[in-house]
């Protein structure tokens, strides 16, 4: 039992049974003392010496432990204290603090700085080893992650229980709506679960890893139809059921457009058959009378049934080139990199081309078919004896289009002869596609003209097209993964779970004041902990409008303004997206009953309850270095070595970081002092409800 209390009151207890034996001794000789005052009479001056010395001693012994606590005790503790952050947290400053405060032990404060000295060293040395062997696993990874990051479908790896081990950046956009789903999050509260449970189960019912099957799927969040393929992975170890890969591209603007098609084609056929069958029906009627009998004047009858069946051919076709764009998307293509393609095309073919100089542009074409048209159009003037060389510009006009114009000198080309042209395949390389069927999409036509220098061209109007200015920074499309997840281990039970099985998010708020009784918060942020490593891109910041004037003392010190809360979204919905973000999570915060505070007393209007466990590294630090030491956040990222830049300090994303990275380096302490569950933790931190209130029921 002894084993188990710390060294601080294991001298306590020492010198505490010194005192009693001590006080005992001086009784015994007392009572002695009194039972020779009743035989010989003994002074009482004897009695009372004897009590002066017993508080003499007491009081000698009592000074003697405080020097002994507070220059062995306390010093060996934050001693074993700071070693063990070096052992386990990777902090790399000095021991001068602690030495100082051991300066009493003797050599023992000298031998410890040399250990963690050398620790550190060796820890460096091997670090720098490691990193030179895996510069070329790294550059690897890198290069594979970019890859992924670049896959135009959302790719997503899942454990068995669907959850998330792997999401690239794709998969942000449909699942997520722009905000990351987050790792080791379920699959299922994105995705209605009947498509893909049934899939998962076809697939590991099969027992073959080689073999894929298709899907359907809808979002939860908007019903947006996706379009998948499931991949069930090898097993991995045995008695683990295996994890798959998940393929998903949004094809809910495919079934509208192809819908659109649809109904468009039935609506052409219902508006052409009534007006054709009248007309049957006219000449129907004309046949039959023959010429002996006098036949009745139906000629205005049929030219309403003509009238009618123009008009409906000429608004249905008008509507069908209009939607043509839908079923084939057009693209932004660089007017440099079309006229890089059509040189290299035509100097194959032994045809010169010159490009005039121009700005360059961005035309919203299909860059394939408009190489393959006036390469064609290049080849088929030289096969007719027109030119051998000609010159490309593109042009800007005033307004959003511009033109491409392919010009010769030589003999014209007549529009006739052009119209015929452009209605005949361009050849066996692009199959029966014409010129004509190259304009349509592209809502344009092509005519040749006669310039006035004499040259001749054709003209080929582009609708969309604008000027190529600085290319926008790229958006971050980072891979997201943790292979690990697909066999961690899930108890039903949070007490009982690891802590590196835990996910955690870790938390800060900023307010109008100390109040939350009368006080509002004004900013939300928080990041993902998952498997012991905070999760780039899985951030929550959000500035909340309190629907008050934030006092100038607040904005001292967070530096938030009323006209930056200003179309920010109120506590209700700030306070719904945080709560989504934290589902399924440990809640981390740095005096967490103050944030906690005002979380809860909002839950009406957020209409949703904080029932999350919650950490708090306040005792948590605590429990670590004891509590005489000082627990300010400032305090504890200073033991631990973490520095927070000044102008993050004081910030709700700035704190947050700065509790998520002293938290990570906690853990391995908590786990070298024998606490490797939440219920470990939980009954340690629960000794030191002095500090603060535990918030777990």
């Amino acid at each position: 039992m002894l084993d188990r209390l710390s060294l601080r009151i294991r001298i306590l207890l020492f010198f505490a049974f010194l005192a009693v034996g001590t006080v005992a001794a001086i009784g015994g000789g007392l009572w002695l003392a009194l039972r020779r005052a009743q035989v010989q009479g003994v002074p009482s001056e004897v009695v009372q010496g004897g009590l002066i010395g017993a508080f003499l001693a007491i009081g000698l012994i009592t000074w003697v432990w405080y020097l002994f606590d507070a220059n062995v005790g306390r010093a060996i503790e934050r001693l074993s204290t700071a070693i063990r952050a070096r052992v386990h947290a990777g902090i790399e400053h000095d021991l001068a603090a602690e030495a100082q405060a051991a300066r009493y032990l003797g050599d023992l404060a000298p031998a410890a700085e040399e250990i963690t000295r050398s620790l550190v060293q060796t820890r460096n040395a091997l670090a720098e080893s490691v990193a030179r062997e895996t510069t070329r696993l790294a550059a690897e990874k890198t290069r594979l992650e970019t890859l992924l990051a670049d896959v135009p479908v959302a790719v997503l790896l899942c454990s068995a229980e669907h959850q998330l081990a792997f999401y690239n950046g794709q998969a942000v956009d449909i699942l997520g709506g722009g905000t990351a789903p987050g790792l080791d999050r379920n699959l299922l509260d994105y995705l209605r679960e009947g498509p893909i449970k049934h899939a998962y189960q076809r697939l590991a019912g099969a027992g073959d890893p080689d073999m894929a099957t298709d899907l359907l799927c809808t979002t939860t969040s908007d019903g947006r139809l996706l379009a998948g393929r499931m991949r069930v992975l090898r097993r991995r170890e045995e008695g683990v059921a295996p994890g798959y890969v998940l393929t998903l591209r949004d094809v809910t603007a495919d079934i509208a457009a192809h819908t659109r098609r649809d109904a468009l084609l039935s609506e052409i056929f219902d508006r052409v058959r009534r007006p054709a069958a009248n007309l049957q029906t006219v000449i129907g009627v004309l046949a039959e009378i023959g010429e002996d009998r006098e036949a009745p004047d139906l000629t205005a009858a049929m030219l309403d049934e003509v009238g009618a069946l123009t008009h409906a051919i000429t608004e249905l076709g008008a509507r069908y080139d209009a939607v043509q764009a839908d079923w084939r998307p057009l693209v932004n293509t660089r007017s440099a990199d079309l006229v890089d393609a059509l040189t290299g095309r035509l100097q194959a073919e032994g045809i010169a081309l010159t490009v005039t100089e121009g700005p360059e542009l961005i035309l919203q074409v299909d860059g394939f078919q408009i190489v393959a048209f006036f390469s064609w159009l290049a080849q088929r003037l030289a096969a007719e004896g027109h030119a051998r060389a000609f010159t490309l510009a593109v042009i800007e006009e005033d307004g959003p289009g511009a033109a491409m114009q392919l010009s010769w000198s030589g003999k014209p080309l007549s529009v006739g002869r052009f119209d015929a042209w452009i209605e005949e395949p361009l050849g066996p390389d692009t199959g029966e596609l014409t010129g004509h069927a190259i304009l349509k999409p592209h809502g344009t036509e092509a005519w040749p003209e006669q310039r006035r220098d004499g040259r001749n061209a054709v003209v080929m109007p582009i609708r969309a097209a604008r000027r190529a200015g600085r290319r926008p920074p790229p958006l971050a499309r980072a891979v997201v993964y943790d292979f690990d997840l697909l066999s961690k281990a899930r108890t039903a039970a949070v007490a009982d779970t690891r802590l590196e099985d835990l996910t955690f998010v870790v938390f800060d708020t900023e307010t109008t004041g100390l109040s939350p009784a009368t006080d509002a918060i004004v900013q939300i942020a928080a990041v993902r902990l998952v498997n012991n490593r905070r999760v780039t891109g899985e951030v929550f910041d959000t500035l909340v409008d309190p629907k008050r004037p934030i006092p100038a003392s607040s904005t001292d010190v967070h530096g938030i303004t009323d006209q930056m809360v200003k179309g920010a979204p109120d506590i209700a919905t700030a306070g719904r997206q945080f709560h989504k973000f934290a589902e399924g999570a440990v809640l981390v915060a740095h005096n967490a009953p103050f944030d906690m505070e005002f979380l809860r007393r909002q839950e009406d209007k957020i209409g949703a309850v904080f029932d999350h466990p919650v950490l708090d590294t306040v005792l948590l630090s605590a429990v670590v270095f004891g509590q005489l030491e000082q627990h300010s956040l400032d305090a504890l990222t200073a033991r631990l070595g973490i520095t927070i830049p000044e102008e993050a300090r004081h910030t709700a994303i700035g704190d947050t970081i700065a509790t998520a990275d002293a938290f990570l380096k906690l853990v391995p302490m908590l786990k070298a002092r024998g606490l490797h569950t939440f219920g470990d933790v939980l009954r340690e931190v629960r000794k030191h409800g002095r500090l603060l209130k535990d918030l777990n029921a």
